[in-house]
């Protein structure tokens, strides 16, 4: 089935946000699709610092974003916006890499207050590489146990993440299976 790319813009290797994302990958692989984790920890230090547009690892990223059916962008929220070594690897991704792609943002952070995070600066960030955003998550870190393999712990909270992901299921199996133009019922 289709390939799913999460990208985690977390620098730290455990992470609330990690965690619900590799979650949301195992969710993903029940339901039939490849998924291929990319944290911004897996590109060198010097090719972010440097903007290596021309790293191996930088453009095997990009490739991977590029075949991808769809991703799920997740960061945790840093002085009231996604992290800044997030924001330095899609710096020198190409432009347009997200074009036509389903696009399901998740963030968490120390309270609701941050909730805005989401939707004044991932959301538009994501906008701009051309993706198709759709609603996206926002967890409270009282809403996760980074050290659980099924983290998210309040029952309302994990019931719209799961309506999330499926919608965003949805919107790609509809791309991978269009309805042909001449096909009537």
């Amino acid at each position: 089935m289709s390939e799913i790319v999460i990208l985690s813009g977390s620098p730290f290797e455990s992470s609330r946000s990690d965690q619900v994302l590799r979650y949301l990958g195992r969710l993903l692989q029940q339901k039939g699709f490849q998924v291929t984790h990319i944290s911004v920890r897996d590109v060198p230090h010097n090719d972010l610092f440097f903007a290596n547009f021309n790293s191996p690892v930088v453009e095997r990223i990009a490739k991977q974003i590029r075949d991808s059916s769809g991703i799920i962008v997740g960061s945790p929220v840093y002085k009231a916006a996604f992290s800044g070594v997030l924001k330095t690897l899609i710096d020198i991704l190409p432009q347009e890499i997200l074009e036509g792609k389903p696009v399901l943002p998740l963030m968490t952070g120390g309270s609701k207050s941050h909730l805005l995070a989401l939707e004044f600066s991932l959301k538009p960030l994501l906008a701009t590489l051309k993706g198709q955003n759709l609603k996206g998550i926002y967890l409270t870190d009282q809403e996760v146990d980074k050290e659980s393999l099924e983290p998210i712990l309040d029952i309302d909270t994990l019931a719209r993440t799961k309506k999330q992901l499926d919608y965003f299921t949805e919107i790609i199996k509809k791309q991978s299976n269009p309805i042909p133009e001449h096909y009537t019922i």
